[in-house]
């Protein structure tokens, strides 16, 4: 699928980084149909396969009549990373789809400048995957029954096999955050903002492989569907902001402070107990690869120290950005007061002192002319008495 661009009056060189930047999608996209071209013929079709099918699938026979017949479950391995590679392309052409049919579209509406021009884009992208995984997420928690039986989070661990969508879902949550680096280059972010998306690409990314690898899945699903459940507020209120809906988004704003708080202590809760209480039921004094048990000590304590440092670092983010912005408005309003003091009330000039600060206040040339004037008046008066 060609995406349209908008005519340019220079035509940069083949293979420069202009020409990558605006063609990126299409160079992409010709990558990714190479994959699916692929498994049209059968001497490519193993290793086509390999990058946009899921691996590593489990059949189970159906013991009782309660259960159904042949339910296929996959578990990790290795062959993983080409799927990855793969939507890891195919995030890169759907990010430019929509920011070239929905955002751009938008952008030259409202007529933003270049710094809530980049701002919005970051939001409206955000926007939507994180509404896509609410959903998505919230899905596969309401099938599997985690919030009537919340002991599923570390009952029957190891949690190895899962179904198809449910490690669907982990597979796209590592592409995403995987193609925001690439992105970077071709969206042209300054340098101010990099270390910002860098951050916050990396965290998602490093937790997400770290949950999947060692089998947390179940966990990191219920805490990663909080966190995007709060930030899809968030993003909601910026973009109405930005649209001066002024009103609505701070009303948004208010609730997504408090939601950030109740979303950073629920975290910590379910953290710890998985980790602390639930997990140290069934713990090994060894990790067992072969069986993708690493309910281990070490590993328990180091995941529950990893997940409470991040949300307390998330915490003190919020903090220190409010207190700057109660500063910065503080600093505003001394100014207004200071720029405008208090008018004081001129009384009304009368008599012969007002009309002398009158001619006082006037140029030399005036007074001059004035008291010509005032001579003539006189002597002319003078001549009429007599």
């Amino acid at each position: 699928m060609a995406i349209k661009r908008r005519p340019s009056s220079k035509n940069p060189p083949i293979l420069s980084h202009e020409f990558v930047i605006q063609n990126h999608a299409d160079i992409v996209s010709c990558v990714a149909m190479v994959f699916v071209i692929g498994l049209m013929f059968q001497a490519t079709a193993p290793y086509a396969s390999m990058f946009v099918a899921m691996h590593h699938n489990v059949t189970n026979n159906a013991t009782n009549d309660n259960e159904r017949p042949d339910v296929i479950t996959y578990t990790a391995g290795i062959k993983d990373i080409c799927v990855t590679f793969f939507y890891f392309l195919i995030c890169i052409v759907m990010h430019a789809i929509v920011q070239e049919y929905i955002l751009d579209k938008l952008n030259r509406k409202m007529h933003l400048s270049k710094m809530k021009h980049s701002k919005f884009n970051e939001s409206g992208h955000l926007l939507i995957f994180y509404l896509v995984s609410v959903l998505w997420g919230g899905d596969i928690i309401f099938r599997e029954n985690f919030i009537l039986n919340f002991s599923k989070l570390w009952d029957d661990y190891p949690h190895c096999e899962m179904q198809f969508m449910f490690k669907f879902f982990f597979i796209i949550q590592l592409s995403y955050w995987l193609h925001c680096f690439p992105e970077l280059y071709f969206q042209k972010v300054k340098k101010e903002e990099m270390s910002a998306r860098i951050q916050y690409a990396a965290l998602h990314f490093v937790f997400f492989a770290a949950a999947y690898a060692l089998n947390f899945t179940r966990v990191a699903l219920c805490l990663a569907v909080i966190h995007y459940l709060v930030e899809t507020i968030f993003h909601i209120s910026r973009l109405l902001y930005f649209a001066e809906k002024t009103e609505i988004a701070n009303t948004g704003f208010m609730v997504w402070n408090s939601l950030f708080v109740l979303v950073r202590l629920g975290s910590i809760t379910i953290t710890v107990l998985t980790f602390w209480y639930g997990l140290s039921l069934s713990s090994q004094p060894i990790t067992n690869v072969a069986e993708g048990n690493f309910n281990t000590q070490i590993i328990r304590i180091n995941g529950l120290l990893a997940v409470c440092l991040l949300q307390a670092w998330m915490m003190w983010n919020f903090i220190t950005f409010h207190l700057k912005r109660m500063r910065e408005r503080g600093i505003i309003s001394y100014n207004l007061k200071k720029r405008t003091p208090a008018k004081k009330e001129k009384k009304p000039k009368t008599g012969k002192s007002g009309a002398e600060d009158d001619f006082s206040l006037l140029p030399e040339a005036d007074q001059n002319t004035k008291k010509l004037r005032l001579r003539s008046s006189a002597t002319s008066s003078g001549k009429s008495k007599k």
